[in-house]
């Protein structure tokens, strides 16, 4: 199942079919069992001949966003390298193989940008890059009831100065890319799902890469526990759970560039970039 948003309209796409209905999201998919209940609920919506061509609006209303990082080999390579002039270099290294994973604050609802939507770089980093993030949507009962794409945009010049501006990295205005819907599947997404990055620049291929899920170094009912441990979120939340995708060290994001992350079942979701 596909969960579209676009103001108080939600889509629903299952077995081919269309459906619509006026939920309020929070109402709807904050709650534990969501594909058994939109199963049972689906009689209630509306069907439609086909999905409208519309600029859907971000998977969310009053979720926080929440980050894992160094959860995939190559990006505690890239963080090390770009922390080693600092002496943070040797930190990424031991949160890879560290019990406790890093999670961080990422975006408030209304820094989240959605599909086809511009999203930003800094104005005062020089390096700056896409991370393409499988992001699941977590219950206030602390399940795992969904997932969308995340793009976790960071300023790697600003992180790897001192790790320790790492919130500055990674928010700010419109620094979270979340949809283009959320997939809500009778069980967890297979690990085996790839996931799809490209860049382009004035039509130009700059970036061409992907990845499986299954190069996580952690499962993600893992993180998810450790992020609830002394959280609780009233209408439930999303956690990108890392990139294993980083482009090579001579490539920065300029204005114009379009970034377009795929995952398997999901769908794509592209944002056009500004500063």
């Amino acid at each position: 199942m596909l969960l579209y948003k676009k103001d108080h309209h939600l889509w629903l796409v299952h077995q081919g079919k269309t459906f619509t209905h006026q939920y309020g999201w929070d109402e709807l998919v904050n709650r534990k069992g969501l594909h058994h209940f939109l199963l049972a609920d689906i009689s209630h919506w509306h069907e439609v001949d086909f999905l409208p061509e519309l600029q859907f609006d971000a998977p969310i209303q009053s979720q926080e966003v929440w980050a894992a990082g160094v959860t995939y080999l190559r990006s505690m390579k890239a963080r090390m390298d770009e922390s080693k002039d600092a002496g943070g270099g040797s930190f990424y290294d031991r949160v890879y193989s560290a019990e406790r994973p890093e999670i961080f604050f990422k975006a408030q609802p209304y820094r989240v940008v959605g599909p086809d939507q511009e999203i930003r770089i800094r104005k005062d980093s020089v390096w700056n890059v896409p991370e393409p993030e499988l992001t699941l949507f977590i219950s206030t009962a602390g399940t795992i009831e969904g997932y969308t794409i995340g793009n976790d945009m960071s300023s790697r010049s600003i992180e790897g100065e001192n790790p320790l501006y790492l919130p500055q990295a990674k928010s700010y205005e419109q620094s979270a890319g979340l949809g283009p819907c959320m997939y809500v599947p009778a069980s967890p997404i297979e690990k085996e799902a790839g996931i799809h990055m490209q860049i382009e620049r004035t039509g130009q291929l700059l970036f061409d890469q992907d990845i499986r899920i299954s190069q996580m170094k952690r499962g993600h009912n893992e993180l998810v526990t450790w992020l609830l441990r002394e959280l609780y979120f009233p209408k439930g939340c999303y956690l990108m759970t890392g990139t294993g995708m980083v482009p090579q060290d001579d490539f920065t994001l300029m204005p114009g560039d379009k970034v377009s992350i795929r995952i398997d079942h999901i769908g794509t979701l592209t944002n056009t970039v500004v500063q």
